[in-house]
């Protein structure tokens, strides 16, 4: 199922990293392109370059070769500012660890991270939508670890970004939680139209996707589509 328009590429990307005396190549020669309101779920073994490819696509790695266009524009690989303002201004990310802001409550955090973006998202009514307006005032730790993610979810998506990126996002989660998440993503990318990459480990979560990354040894192994995606209320742990 191919989407209206290419909104990321990746060329040919190759990154090593030196380990004193060794040379670990994280990626070789990987290229695809992130069509326009398409989720893609990359699936693969630890150490195979997934987060590794999520990092250059978000601009907090850059590669050794290769070259990553967004909307048909090169990024800027050695210039911080520049990676800084395409960080800030378009891509959304949602790690396995929730990195909120001890200090703030739940719709601070949330609140936080619309001032980065250039057309930001309602605060309040993100946080209804993540179920959690009885917990708006309270701190992270008050919140269980599924609600902090919900509450990192919906700080990701107040900025309104272009890309949201998620790595392991229910890694930490009991199949409970791990659901609620998704069809936050889910919801996400269907309503407001925008591309998700998520990075697992759990090959059910493939189901959502409307392709598959299979990554191994840092190459991109193979591409799928699939025709009928599901939804995250069908998914089985």
């Amino acid at each position: 199922m191919r989407k209206s328009e290419v909104i990321l590429s990746v060329r040919s990307i190759v990154k090593d990293y030196e380990m004193g005396e060794v040379t670990v190549h994280a990626l070789r020669d990987v290229s695809f392109d992130i069509y326009d309101k398409e989720l893609i779920v990359i699936l693969g073994p630890s150490g195979s370059g997934k987060s590794t490819m999520m990092n250059i696509m978000g601009g907090i790695e850059s590669p050794t070769s290769g070259q990553v266009f967004y909307q048909g524009k090169a990024l800027e690989q050695e210039d911080p500012d520049a990676l800084t303002r395409y960080r800030r201004e378009h891509v959304g990310f949602v790690f396995q660890f929730y990195n909120l802001l001890p200090g703030l409550t739940a719709l601070e955090n949330i609140s936080l991270a619309g001032e980065l973006g250039k057309a930001p998202l309602d605060a309040v009514r993100l946080l209804e939508e993540v179920g959690l307006s009885d917990r708006a005032d309270h701190f992270p730790n008050r919140l269980s670890g599924g609600q902090q993610q919900r509450i990192a979810i919906a700080r990701a998506l107040c900025k309104n970004p272009d890309l949201l990126l998620c790595d392991e996002p229910t890694g930490a989660l009991d199949s409970e939680s791990g659901i609620q998440v998704l069809k936050l993503i889910h919801y996400f990318c269907r309503n407001y139209g925008k591309p998700v990459v998520l990075i697992t480990h759990n090959q059910s979560i493939a189901r959502i996707a409307d392709r598959i990354f299979y990554f191994r040894d840092g190459r991109l192994e193979k591409a799928e589509e699939n025709s009928h995606p599901g939804t995250p209320e069908e998914l089985s742990w």
